[in-house]
């Protein structure tokens, strides 16, 4: 089972990396703080969850051991599978999610994407102990600095949303309505389509 990987970033989008190790591409799929988190080029670790299944294995990437952690516990709980626990680990911080569970607090996980409020209360009731015997939250992880690529290419965010569950129609008229300055980042337009939608 494969738990650390460190190489040359090879390939990097939204939703996954390819990292070179010794010449072997090893493909990750990551959440959104991770891809903030990475340069866009240079070596670089993250820690990793193996998921087999019967008919593939997948690699999982993160930049830090605690959500490592949480993406197994959420794994743990009944009707959470990978895509969903991604989602999550996409949509908040590692540090909140843990103080909301650890509170209880169905209400900002329900507001999540793909969480609705039966899934949040499942959520809180296999994870609330689990979290509150491991001891206070982690500090967040401050991020580098964000990639200054121009926001052109809207196509690629709106395939970003489409793979977090958000409907096309619903992402692209999200984008059709922002005003995006000139500069921004695409890091920041998807940044700023997330804020809206998670309203």
């Amino acid at each position: 089972m494969i738990a650390l990987l460190s190489g040359h970033l090879a390939y990097k989008s939204f939703d996954h990396v390819i990292i070179d190790v010794g010449g072997v591409g090893y493909r990750l799929l990551i959440p959104l703080s991770t891809y903030y988190a990475l340069p866009e080029e240079g070596d670089v670790r993250l820690h990793v969850h193996t998921h087999v299944r019967e008919d593939a294995i997948h690699l999982f990437g993160f930049l830090t051991v605690a959500e490592k952690e949480l993406f197994g516990q959420l794994l743990a709980v009944s009707g959470v599978g990978p895509k969903l626990a991604v989602n999550i680990l996409s949509h908040i911080p590692a540090s909140d999610l843990r103080t909301a569970l650890a509170a209880g607090d169905v209400k900002r996980l329900s507001a999540l994407p793909g969480i609705g409020k039966k899934t949040a209360e499942r959520l809180v009731l296999e994870l609330k102990e689990k979290i509150l015997k491991a001891g206070p939250p982690t500090p967040r992880t401050p991020l580098a600095g964000a990639p200054t690529t121009p926001a052109d290419p809207l196509e690629d965010i709106l395939s970003a949303l489409i793979n977090l569950g958000y409907k096309e129609n619903q992402a692209r008229k999200v984008l059709e309505s922002l005003e995006i300055p000139a500069g921004a980042s695409l890091e920041d337009v998807l940044k700023g389509a997330l804020r809206v939608l998670v309203r």
